[in-house]
């Protein structure tokens, strides 16, 4: 094995421990999302189990960083992220957050002519029309929000959203399992 083998896999483990802390998962969750057990990712990030492949897919999977990404590969140039729409019945899904756990970030494309049938469950959701007109029944209120503007809600109360006319609406979610709410950091006013 080349010195530059050795140092590239003796990376692997710190590289793993950033990854996940810096998006704030923790060593049980990461365990559920890729049924590789606690200890054996708490080894590996200390370097006290080599990386192997049949441990490393499912971590990239769960994170969705590229392969390459967790080993340290040269980088190729292109910045792109490659999304991968997902179709649940009607709807066009597209996830833009990249790791389990915590805020997830979704676009929506959701079609006219949805039947209204108000669900709840657990969390908090964070709604941005960005083309077209949505409708929001929550509880007993029932709300039309146009391109720009924003709602958040508690999804233990009954909901639904969808399109509020005969046209596709464009929603930005950010939702929450947990029930974490989104934050918004900005600078103080200037004085």
């Amino acid at each position: 094995m080349t010195e530059a083998v050795a140092n590239a896999l003796a990376e692997v483990g710190p590289r793993l421990r950033r990854l996940r802390t810096q998006r704030n998962v923790t060593l049980v969750e990461l365990s559920e999302a890729t049924g590789i057990s606690k200890s054996t990712l708490s080894r590996l990030e200390s370097g006290q189990r080599k990386p192997s492949l049949e441990l490393l897919l499912p971590i990239s999977i769960a994170h969705q960083v590229p392969l390459d990404e967790l080993v340290g590969a040269p980088k190729v140039g292109d910045p792109r992220v490659r999304l991968e729409p997902v179709k649940q019945g009607d709807r066009t899904i597209v996830p833009l957050t990249r790791q389990p756990g915590g805020l997830q970030a979704y676009k929506m494309i959701i079609p006219a002519g949805r039947p209204a049938e108000q669900r709840s469950h657990e969390g908090y959701e964070w709604l941005y029309v960005l083309a077209g007109r949505a409708r929001l029944l929550l509880a007993d209120h029932d709300i039309t929000l146009q391109p720009g503007e924003a709602a958040e809600f508690d999804t233990r109360l009954p909901h639904w959203f969808g399109s509020a006319d005969d046209h596709p609406v464009e929603i930005l979610s950010l939702f929450g399992k947990q029930g974490e709410k989104m934050h918004v950091r900005a600078r103080p006013a200037k004085r």
